[in-house]
């Protein structure tokens, strides 16, 4: 199949990263000024667009939102299952899985979640954690148009992540996997309702931030690298009320 035959090319570049990027552990900034310029057009496109969206989405029925936050989070779990494999987690490898064929079967298509009421709760990996597990630093810190802060490492597994996702595959690749196929605008819907869900849910941590820090840029971007650095280790007692950071 073709999602393995990518695993094994991710490996391949994988080990050849480890070798060149072994050193890179540390956390420098990159093109703050222009970072600082991107983050104010992120924060003008949140207060314009996002923000009102957020808002009118908690007004919603808490079943609705519920429901389309289980729905989004079963969707990607299925990044995290090569993942798992890549990071020779089988535990979690388990935890993913079962998690995904409950929900998606007896759980309707992932709205509802008996999974977790059975013990089975996933971690959410991705190719930027598993390079952070092979011991790959962060490299570079900058920050993205719309996709918020990031690394050079998190960056390059944002770009792996694509071909290692199943949920991917089916959709903006066009390929077929166990019968099943979408397209990007199925791919991009998600990821927008998954942008929506959190800022949603975090709204309140959103304007007590605004309102208390004095500088609001270095305020995300410690919260998004220590953030990074504790699903790396998966340290779940670490992780803050936040929750997914993640682009």
């Amino acid at each position: 199949m073709q999602i393995f035959k990518n695993i094994k090319l991710l490996i391949a570049i994988l080990s050849i990263s480890t070798l060149v990027a072994s050193n890179a552990k540390s956390t420098e900034e990159c093109f703050e000024g222009t970072s600082r310029a991107i983050f104010k057009f992120n924060m003008a496109f949140d207060d314009i667009i996002l923000e009102p969206i957020a808002k009118g989405y908690n007004k919603l029925p808490s079943t609705i939102r519920t429901g389309t936050s289980n729905f989004t989070s079963n969707i990607g779990t299925l990044l995290s299952i090569p993942n798992n494999v890549l990071q020779g987690n089988f535990k979690q490898l388990g935890h993913s899985v079962g998690s995904f064929a409950i929900n998606s079967t007896v759980g309707i298509l992932g709205f509802l979640n008996p999974a977790e009421k059975i013990g089975l709760k996933p971690n959410k990996e991705d190719v930027g954690q598993t390079l952070g597990s092979y011991g790959i630093g962060p490299g570079c810190y900058f920050v993205l148009p719309i996709l918020g802060p990031t690394t050079a490492r998190d960056t390059f597994g944002l770009l792996a992540d694509t071909f290692v996702d199943p949920f991917a595959h089916v959709t903006i690749r066009e390929k077929e996997l166990f019968n099943s196929s979408g397209n990007a605008l199925d791919y991009y819907s998600i990821k927008g309702a998954t942008a929506v869900d959190f800022r949603a849910d975090n709204d309140k941590n959103f304007e007590s931030l605004e309102k208390n820090s004095i500088d609001l840029y270095s305020s995300l971007k410690s919260i998004y690298l220590q953030d990074r650095e504790n699903k790396i280790k998966n340290s779940i007692e670490d992780q803050d009320e936040w929750g997914n950071l993640d682009n």
